[in-house]
C-alpha cells in the first residue's frame, strides 16, 4: 500500500517567500497549502489539521507565536503536529521565545531547502517513531501526579502544597519525567504525557 502523502501548511505573509517554499516542497512530493496570515493559518489547522505546520513569526493581526499558544491551548489535540519557525537570520530573541513556547524547530530565511528538507523528514519520522513511545515510557506515580497538576495550570509551589511536598521534590519530579519523554519544556512533557494517554489532566482531581 502506498504512503499517504503528508500535508504541510504555510503560514507566512510573504506571498515569494511561501511560492518558494511551496513548489520545493511540492516537487518534494508533500500536499501544501498555505495561510496569507495567523488568523487565517488558525482556522485552517482547526478545520483541516496538517501534518506539519512552517510559519513566520512577525505577521500582522496575530503572529506566529499567538498561533502556537492558541494551539498549546488546545492540547493534546496538536500535541503530535510539528511546528516550525520561520526567522531571520539575526532573530535570536525570537528564536529563544519560540523554543520556550514548545516550537519543534526554526529554518532561517533566507531558506536553505536542503536543511528545510532535513528538518521536515525528521519531523515527520520523529511523529511517526513516536506513536509507539508511550509502551517504552515508565514514569512513576510522582511523576505522573506531578505532572497531572502541571497540565492542569499548577506552579510547582502550588503541586507541593497540594501533595505535601517540596517544591524542588516537586520540581525534582517533573524534571525527571520531562528527561524520561526526551523533551526540553515542561509544556512539552504536559503535551507529549497527555497525548501519549500517560495522565488524563481533564480527568476529575480526586
Amino acid at each position: 500500500m502506498t504512503e499517504a502523502r503528508k500535508k504541510i501548511l504555510i503560514i507566512e505573509d510573504d506571498n515569494e517567500t511561501a511560492a518558494l517554499i511551496t513548489e520545493e516542497l511540492r516537487e518534494r512530493g508533500f500536499i501544501v497549502n498555505h495561510a496569507k496570515n495567523g488568523k487565517e493559518g488558525f482556522a485552517t489547522i482547526l478545520k483541516n489539521t496538517p501534518d506539519l505546520v512552517l510559519c513566520d513569526i512577525n505577521m500582522p493581526g496575530m503572529s506566529g507565536f499567538e498561533v502556537l499558544e492558541r494551539l498549546i491551548e488546545l492540547a493534546p489535540r496538536f500535541g503530535n503536529m510539528p511546528f516550525i519557525f520561520l526567522t531571520a537570520q539575526t532573530d535570536r530573541e525570537n528564536e529563544l521565545k519560540g523554543r520556550k513556547l514548545g516550537a519543534d524547530d526554526y529554518v532561517t530565511k533566507p531558506v536553505d531547502f536542503e536543511v528545510l528538507g532535513t528538518i521536515i523528514t525528521a519531523r515527520l519520522t520523529r511523529v511517526a517513531r513516536d506513536n509507539i513511545w508511550p509502551q517504552r515510557v515508565d514514569l512513576n506515580e510522582r511523576e505522573i501526579e506531578t505532572l497531572t497538576w502541571a497540565a492542569r495550570g499548577k506552579t510547582s509551589a502550588e503541586i507541593a502544597q497540594i501533595m505535601g511536598l517540596s517544591k524542588r521534590t516537586v520540581d525534582f519530579h517533573i524534571d525527571n519525567a520531562r528527561t524520561k519523554l526526551g523533551v526540553t519544556t515542561r509544556i512539552q512533557a504536559v503535551v507529549k504525557a497527555a497525548a501519549g494517554k500517560l495522565i488524563e489532566p481533564w480527568a476529575e482531581a480526586e
